[in-house]
């Protein structure tokens, strides 16, 4: 198929004569959006090839080594982590409010008219964002007790973000079985959760050494801890500055 006449690519503004600019990789001649488009785009995000669902297979069978191979080989087969905690943590919240589950796994029954109180209910409402910052805190602390491994900050926060997107959709799971037997399931959830993201973060560096699965589970606690810390401080610290 011949490709169009030279012109110039609309996002970069280089020079292109084939149907990709040279430059950016952007199509030369963009088709509107309409139903096809939207249909395609679904298909791409659920294809068990490369996408979601080839993602989760990958991420329960073998989260570490499958991390690793994103880092450092191949970051196309597994989906971008930051739309892959977003995604899973809307499953979650499209799971709760189906079957009208209030409690989250975030629990905080400060009075929501205090700014602690409104910054907790905001993390609950938004556990895409939410677990991005939680992902930060434990990261944090992940770094400090691996650091004689050569992973920086960040490549450790993308280690994160998946084991939260996993940790998101098993609390989905168990919100299912909940809705459906009206048995409380969170508890569980919350122990499975936990369970799995400190066996991917000890698989992840050296999964032979068992001390790295206790590194793992202290490095969560911490950041939950802190993180917990950091959002009742900075509501109290915004109450007093109102209040005065």
């Amino acid at each position: 198929m011949p490709g169009p006449q030279s012109m110039n690519c609309k996002n970069c503004s280089a020079e292109v004569t084939l149907n990709y600019c040279p430059n950016c990789g952007q199509q030369a001649n963009i088709k509107r959006i309409n139903g096809h488009y939207i249909v395609h785009e679904i298909e791409h995000v659920l294809h068990f090839e490369k996408g979601i669902l080839y993602t989760i297979r990958e991420l329960l069978v073998n989260p570490g080594e499958n991390v690793r191979h994103f880092l450092t080989e191949n970051r196309s087969r597994l989906v971008k982590p930051i739309i892959f905690v977003i995604v899973t943590s809307l499953i979650y919240t499209l799971v709760t409010h189906f079957f009208h589950i209030e409690d989250g796994y975030i629990k905080f029954d400060e009075a929501k008219t205090s700014a602690t109180g409104l910054i907790f209910k905001w993390v609950k409402e938004h556990y895409g964002y939410s677990n991005i910052i939680m992902g930060v805190f434990i990261a944090f602390w992940t770094k400090l007790f691996f650091k004689k491994y050569d992973y920086n900050f960040y490549e450790i926060l993308i280690l994160l973000c998946f084991i939260m997107g996993m940790g998101m959709l098993f609390f989905a799971v168990f919100s299912i079985f909940q809705g459906l037997t009206h048995y409380n399931f969170m508890q569980i959830a919350g122990f499975t959760g936990i369970a799995y993201c400190i066996w991917a973060i000890g698989q992840f560096f050296d999964k032979k050494k068992p001390v790295n699965y206790l590194k793992a589970l202290a490095a969560y606690i911490l950041g939950m801890i802190t993180f917990s810390l950091t959002a009742i401080l900075l509501g109290s610290s915004i109450d007093l500055i109102i209040k005065h």
